[in-house]
């Protein structure tokens, strides 16, 4: 299924190198004035040729909205955004028609479509297609932003090199909101250039490399969600496991809680004026299922990106013989830094979707 969301339905549509790739919104609220100018400044941070460590495929990503929208006010109707593909280069996948590329959908996608399936540029598969989810997690931001509601992500690593975290209890909305409007976003910014010439020395070796994303909303008031299979975390991760590249993700103290004690990994709770806060934030926001009004902080785990150019060993489909694949065309050698604005738009949507189901949004 390319479609997602109960209350607010998120439908994307498209592949790499179709004429256009898009998004329909259904079940947005009617009479919210969206302002066009901060949905483009988001969809600038995820495009790509415009950092040494993206791909240098140039797509202008502006987005043509063909309903739900009226002198930039939502009306209640599906909103639908489609932006065309501009700058695809097609034949540079000439050599992965029968010969899947180690790590990719190729070999998946063929199986489970029967040969059938698109491959330029990924085709449906492609991290092209965060760039709708960027738009309607653009949308959903200004309408949480209207609750005070703020959501920024930061690259927390790539590969060994390592940014600050956030401080889990107090993040300050003027961190927030630097995060949220940088293409390379750092909360220490002198880590910029050590993590850039990783990335090019994977270029230069013709390979790649991952890293994390961390992600906090902060705003969200307490007893939003639901137990067991539908509360908060179920929620952020489904459709955070949508985005291409994502192979994991913690919330809170995560997998390092597996190691503490419980008088380590509990949050002691306590009163600021009327308002219950805990002193430490190891749940990362979220207990059982529901929102305790502490920030909600994540991390997801970004792989390298698959399509490199040094020799792979890979299968002949049509041969059934083994073949060395030399991956061709322009990737990214850190998708991290571009899914940065991805990660945060699928919390907006997400949150967006908690909020609403529980009449809070």
């Amino acid at each position: 299924m390319s479609s997602w969301g109960k209350m607010i339905r998120m439908s994307v549509f498209g592949e790499s190198h179709g004429k256009a790739i898009g998004v329909v919104l259904d079940g947005l609220p009617a009479g919210k004035k969206l302002d066009m100018e901060e949905i483009f400044l988001q969809m600038a941070r995820r495009a790509p040729g415009k950092d040494p460590t993206a791909t240098p495929r140039l797509e202008k990503d502006f987005p043509e909205v063909l309903s739900g929208l009226l002198d930039d006010t939502t009306t209640g109707a599906p909103l639908c955004a489609v932006i065309q593909n501009t700058n695809t280069r097609s034949g540079d996948y000439g050599n992965i028609l029968s010969c899947p590329r180690p790590g990719h959908a190729d070999f998946a996608g063929f199986i489970r479509y029967n040969g059938y399936n698109d491959i330029r540029g990924g085709g449906h598969f492609s991290g092209r297609l965060t760039a709708p989810i960027v738009f309607a997690g653009a949308v959903c931001r200004q309408i949480l932003a209207e609750k005070g509601i703020r959501i920024a992500a930061h690259i927390a690593s790539v590969g060994h090199v390592q940014d600050e975290r956030f401080d889990p209890v107090n993040i300050p909305d003027e961190l927030m909101q630097r995060l949220s409007h940088s293409s390379f976003s750092l909360i220490d910014p002198a880590k910029k250039s050590a993590m850039r010439e990783l990335v090019e020395d994977c270029r230069m070796h013709l390979d790649s490399v991952g890293g994390t994303v961390e992600c906090a909303v902060t705003g969200l008031p307490a007893g939003a969600g639901n137990p067991m299979f539908d509360g908060v975390e179920n929620v952020i991760a489904s459709i955070v496991f949508g985005i291409p590249a994502v192979k994991g993700i913690e919330f809170g103290a995560g997998f390092a809680a597996s190691a503490m004690r419980g008088s380590e990994n509990n949050d002691a709770f306590y009163y600021d004026g009327d308002t219950v806060r805990t002193r430490t934030n190891h749940h990362g926001g979220i207990l059982g299922g529901i929102t305790t009004g502490m920030p909600v902080i994540f991390r997801t785990a970004i792989k390298p990106t698959p399509s490199i150019g040094r020799p792979q060993e890979t299968v002949n489909l049509t041969t059934r013989q083994s073949e060395a694949l030399s991956v061709k065309g322009r990737h990214d050698p850190c998708i991290v830094p571009r899914a940065v604005p991805v990660v945060e738009a699928a919390a907006a949507v997400a949150v967006a979707n908690v909020l609403a189901e529980t009449n809070m949004l």
